[in-house]
């Protein structure tokens, strides 16, 4: 039996590893970076909890409209947004990652604002991240080895060429953007399941470079790197904090 720590860990390890592998499947296999997919972790984890304080939804069904909130609003800004090319692509994400956090900091009515949104009920316990980690692990996998995902790799490797062969390459890059939305979402819900308190600095800048870090670091178009770079990006730290005064 894991102790209250140890069991922490896990479900933070488990949280970020469902983000990251939606940022894996839009980075390895689009080549598009976004530092904005902390802006949909924090739609997925509101959007659940407001469900689960405010309406009494069951745990599961707020989890999916998490998710399914943080798809909608990535389809909306996909877009507008997905024709960009690099930089511009990258920037648009960033403000529209920073513009969430001060958006929910100033709906102070719904979200609490700068103060929190509490009396989350807690759900996300070890078993049940681990479970949804696994089952978002095996969905990423499939997808990739997918007829879409075949199309994904196609694209990675040369656009153009892709574009040629008559691939719509704007539709799966949207397609690929809005799943990395739904596993934010999806991870932002149950991290909010877990804290039972948060705030809009939680899913701030920093969160999103992490995630871009530890797919990157992974390696881009490896889910089993994403499991790998997650694992080193959160575990690490903790081995070593009795070492953080040196």
């Amino acid at each position: 039996m894991l102790n209250s720590f140890q069991e922490g860990v896990l479900v933070i390890c488990c949280v970020n590893l469902i983000a990251v592998l939606g940022m894996s499947i839009l980075t390895g296999f689009t080549r598009l970076f976004s530092f904005g997919n902390a802006g949909f972790m924090a739609i997925g984890a509101y959007a659940s909890a407001i469900c689960s304080v405010q309406f009494h939804i069951p745990f599961v069904f707020s989890v999916l409209i998490g998710a399914i909130a943080a798809g909608i609003v990535s389809y909306l800004l996909g877009s507008l947004t997905i024709r960009l090319r690099g930089d511009y692509f990258l920037i648009s994400c960033l403000g529209f990652g920073e513009g969430v956090r001060v958006l929910f900091n100033y709906a102070k009515n719904i979200t609490g604002g700068a103060n929190g949104y509490s009396n989350i009920p807690y759900r996300t316990t070890g078993v049940v991240a681990l479970v949804c980690a696994i089952l978002a692990f095996v969905i990423a996998w499939n997808f990739i080895h997918s007829r879409f995902g075949q199309t994904l790799s196609a694209i990675r490797e040369d656009e153009m060429a892709a574009a040629a062969n008559g691939i719509n390459v704007v539709r799966y890059k949207k397609l690929s953007f809005v799943i990395s939305a739904l596993y934010a979402g999806w991870a932002g819900a149950l991290y909010a399941h877990y804290l039972r308190f948060i705030t809009p600095a939680l899913f701030n800048l920093g969160k999103s470079s992490e995630l871009v870090i530890t797919t990157v670091l992974g390696g881009l178009g490896s889910l089993t790197g994403s499991v790998l770079g997650t694992l080193i990006i959160q575990i690490l730290p903790e081995i070593f904090r009795s070492l953080s005064e040196y």
